[in-house]
């Protein structure tokens, strides 16, 4: 029996405390100490199972721990804290409460040892973050959330068809290893990867996240993507299938985030990219891959949020959120601070020495070249080429400096830092970006497996370098090309869905909605039939008497319009005294008869 409380119970009753403390400072401080606490039994957890019950036959295990699940719940936490600290001066209590429920369902799915536990968090982790998108309150921002909701209830519902299956071909609800060559693995597969932005399977992630608070977005960067990297790895590693489509991911991802002007769709699409590296490295299935994969989602959650922490305080000052709106507003001037700590993130993304990436990118890189997939290795490459292209050089440039379209005359912003909460917290993030990438120990240390992997050879810096260096200078090559266009939208697999959509709609507004009214006249016709029929039930006695005569009775609508008058229909006293004294008569003979 343990005395350590499950993280994820911080989180959950935090979350429904908040609204209930009035006094701003006192929530302000209790938002920020609920990670603190969670971090705090973290750290006094150990490598063991922790809070099994049974329940109806089946054992439920809240609380699997090991290195695995350490490393991502540890990433976990410490982002939740990040972004609470940058999300702070937020007053709407509502986006607090929403923020935490999510972090502490993915801290059940994290520790959980059994497929309903897993299931349980895996939906309020739905259920929670849809409400990130709705605060931001546009209309864009509601409908974006609306189909957010609906690929992950229906992810949500493969996922519980593959449990089912799974429980009843073996009886056990234990999370574990899975065979994709079974239905039900393949169920479990499909809802997992749904989660983890698979194209086709993944336009609800650029179509959601940029229509986010501006606060709330930097929590979405961290989770859902991430917590599928942890179930695929936790149950589906050394599958060949997420080998390709986790390479196919990040030049998928990367295609669409160069053609992209929207800021936050341009890194939305780069979460896609990265996720397509562990994702690959979970396919691989060697202990160096999955390393590789562990680590890139631990600094991917660091860097991510780092970078849509540094979009957002640009949305927050200026309101605008295309590059062709910011492109030629000066704004290194105004927030050279901003720009300083976004740039941190874009060269960890970026795979530049000395940042966290280069030392968890060149890990899955360099398991394709161990696990001699040369292919594979190719494509990871141009995918790095294409991430610095877009989030290290097209998207600062656009942001902050460049020249303004033309027609277009833009003065200087009227523009500043951000709030000094929304800077510390991109300084925590950059600080983490830039130890991790010095001392990439600190991170190895805590990965899975043991780690025989340096990532400061000098062959592997010079190649990191030679990429990057080429990149800028086709950048500066084709720089008018990149900056230039106008305002358009990128059609994505979205679109089929939202054809779907549009048709359902017209459906259910024009044949549906006759239909439904055709049968509400014919229904509301009787039913006043039947209320006229109430206000004089008699009317049915003369409808049966006539037809019992033989007589054509008289038309029912004009029947029933006969009201009901007392005098008319009440029997004479008479007859009534006459049937009682009969009636008397009779019982009175048969007793006297049974009686004898």
């Amino acid at each position: 029996m343990t005395t350590v409380m499950h993280p994820a119970l911080y989180y959950i009753l935090g979350a429904l405390l908040l609204p209930f403390i009035r006094v701003r400072h006192l929530q302000q401080a209790a938002a920020l100490l609920i990670p603190v606490a969670a971090l705090t039994s973290l750290l006094l957890m150990k490598h063991e199972v922790y809070w099994q019950h049974s329940f109806l036959g089946y054992e439920l295990v809240f609380g699997r721990v090991d290195k695995l699940a350490m490393v991502f719940a540890l990433v976990f936490v410490i982002i939740s804290f990040i972004a609470m600290v940058y999300a702070i001066h937020i007053r709407e209590v509502g986006q607090h409460v929403a923020a935490y429920l999510y972090v502490g369902s993915t801290l059940l799915v994290v520790f959980a040892g059994d497929l309903f536990t897993l299931f349980v968090g895996w939906e309020i982790m739905a259920a929670a973050s849809v409400f990130l998108i709705w605060y931001n309150r546009t209309r864009r921002s509601l409908e974006a959330g609306f189909r957010y909701a609906m690929v992950h209830l229906f992810g949500g519902a493969v996922l519980l068809a593959g449990i089912v299956l799974q429980v009843a071909q073996t009886g056990s609800t234990a999370f574990t290893v899975f065979d994709p060559a079974t239905l039900a693995g393949k169920f479990i597969l499909l809802g997992f990867i749904i989660n983890a932005a698979v194209p086709p399977l993944h336009a609800w992630l650029p179509d959601a996240y940029p229509e986010g608070t501006i606060t709330g977005s930097v929590f979405m960067t961290a989770f859902t993507t991430k917590s599928a990297v942890y179930v695929l790895a936790r149950s589906f590693a050394g599958t060949e299938l997420l080998v390709w489509l986790g390479a196919i991911m990040t030049l998928y991802g990367v295609y669409y985030a160069v053609l992209e002007k929207d800021i936050r769709r341009l890194l939305a699409y780069h979460i896609v990219s990265q996720v397509g590296y562990m994702v690959c490295g979970v396919g691989m299935g060697t202990e160096m891959a999955i390393n590789g994969a562990t680590a890139h989602a631990f600094c991917h959650i660091l860097y991510k949020a780092l970078l849509f922490m540094g979009m957002g305080a640009i949305i927050h000052v200026t309101g605008r959120r295309s590059i062709l709106d910011l492109q030629g507003r000066n704004l290194y001037r105004r927030m050279p601070i901003t720009l300083a700590l976004y740039m941190v993130g874009a060269f960890s993304i970026s795979a530049v020495p000395l940042f966290n990436g280069f030392v968890s990118k060149t890990m899955v890189v360099a398991a394709a070249g161990h696990d001699h997939r040369p292919l594979i290795e190719l494509m990871l490459h141009l995918a790095s080429v294409g991430t610095f292209l877009s989030v290290g050089l097209k998207l600062p440039w656009g942001a902050w400096f460049g020249k303004p379209r033309e027609g277009h005359v833009h003065e200087l912003a009227e523009a500043g830092e951000p709030p000094f909460n929304m800077l510390l917290a991109m300084g925590l993030a950059a600080a983490l970006c830039i130890i991790t990438g010095i001392q990439p120990q600190l991170l190895y240390h805590l990965l899975p497996h043991p780690v025989h992997f340096h990532p400061y050879e000098a062959h592997k810096v010079v190649a990191g370098l030679q990429l990057l260096v080429l990149t800028v200078a086709g950048f500066w090559i084709f720089l008018d090309k990149l900056m230039a266009g106008k305002p358009a939208i990128t059609l994505d697999t979205d679109w089929f869905y939202r054809l779907f959509g549009r048709a359902m709609v017209l459906f259910c507004t024009y044949p549906l909605n006759r239909f439904r009214l055709l049968l509400q006249a014919g229904f509301a016709d009787r039913t006043r039939e039947v209320g006229r029929l109430s206000g004089n039930p008699y009317n049915v006695l003369e409808i049966f008497w006539i037809s019992l005569l033989g007589k054509e009775p008289p038309a029912l609508g004009k029947l029933l319009q006969k009201p009901f008058y007392e005098d008319r229909y009440r029997m004479p006293v008479g007859l009534g005294v006459c049937t009682a004294l009969i009636f008397l008569f009779v019982f009175g003979l048969v007793y006297i008869r049974v009686a004898s």
